[in-house]
């Protein structure tokens, strides 16, 4: 994720948890603070990362397991999952659904399109090939 920043020097809001989350989703299994923080773009104090994964740990988003004095995290849902949950959580705010929808299928692109009628159909669309380096 790109390191967006206010004029102020601090990130936008839920932009950390965002990035933390990305992480998670790389990885092959639970991380530790200290390992999420390897991982992401620029440091960020030990303690901020800690925070971050708590709290998305008591929204319910991370599962967590107790190693030696600190705990390993992952993801409760995948990348896919969380994106979905978030895409009807919106689409619930409007208070136009119809609208919404027609404009969403309005500026989907072709191909996306055709996948999207391959899946109200029943015909999942094929799985992409793995990508490099995970």
């Amino acid at each position: 994720m790109a390191e967006r920043q206010r004029p102020s020097g601090r990130r936008a809001a839920g932009e950390l948890e965002g990035s933390v989350l990305a992480v998670l989703w790389s990885a092959p299994g639970p991380l530790t603070a200290a390992q999420v923080n390897e991982r992401l773009p620029g440091r960020l104090a030990h303690t901020t990362v800690v925070t971050i994964m708590s709290r998305l740990h008591e929204k319910g988003m991370l599962r967590r397991e107790r190693i030696g004095r600190s705990y390993a995290y992952a993801p409760v849902r995948d990348e896919a999952e969380h994106t979905a949950r978030q895409m009807h959580s919106l689409l619930g705010r409007g208070s136009d659904r119809e609208a919404v929808l027609a404009r969403f299928v309005s500026d989907l692109t072709d191909e996306d399109e055709e996948l999207v009628q391959r899946l109200l159909a029943g015909h999942p669309a094929p799985t992409p090939p793995e990508r490099e380096g995970r």
